[in-house]
């Protein structure tokens, strides 16, 4: 895992305006594994995956402090874009095509112990869930029960969402407490 890691980290694969700086973390032990969209500009600067208030409001609903969420041999952190695309029209660019496909099934193959995947956001759900995907996000979420016990999809913490969280009070009536239930077994 040490040299995958290492690897990664020094990955140049895509010609990036801000340049190339993989955001990730993980472990052999890792039992949760976060599947994101990409790092931010925020994140990218830092270089410390979910630095940011989407990650207070992930670390918020997985019930963790910044110890355990940082930890690799509990919480791997797996974006589908390793590198901060830029910006676009309506928030940041989508994750680079590249990653997701050189990375994720050499980082699979050195996770044994992954009990639980957290599948935030339209472009991992699409990836890992394919057809079985609801028809949209929304639905793919509400349904959280058809994908289990691989998987568990979640909307983005962004407070860009902060309009989908209020339409949607099932959300944090129903959702995060099956959530955090599953948890409370696996970190």
């Amino acid at each position: 895992m040490k040299d995958l890691l290492q690897e990664i980290s020094a990955c140049t694969v895509c010609d990036l305006p801000f340049g190339p700086r993989p955001v990730m973390t993980a472990s052999k032990n890792s039992k949760l594994v976060i599947i994101g969209q990409a790092p931010g500009s925020k994140v990218h600067a830092s270089g410390i995956p979910w630095d940011d208030p989407s990650g207070d409001l992930l670390r918020k609903w997985l019930g963790v402090d910044k110890a355990t969420f940082y930890d690799p041999e509990q919480i791997a952190i797996i974006p589908m874009g390793f590198c901060y695309p830029g910006k676009g029209k309506s928030g940041d660019l989508p994750p680079r095509p590249e990653c997701a496909p050189l990375w994720h099934d050499r980082l699979w193959s050195e996770m044994p112990n992954v009990q639980l995947t957290l599948l935030i956001g339209q472009y991992a759900q699409k990836a890992y869930l394919g057809d079985n995907a609801k028809r949209n996000l929304t639905e793919t979420v509400r349904h959280v029960e058809d994908y289990l016990p691989k998987y568990f999809p979640l909307p983005h913490p962004s407070p860009r969402n902060r309009f989908w969280f209020k339409k949607n009070p099932w959300f944090a009536e129903v959702v995060l407490p099956t959530l955090a239930e599953i948890l409370s077994s696996v970190i």
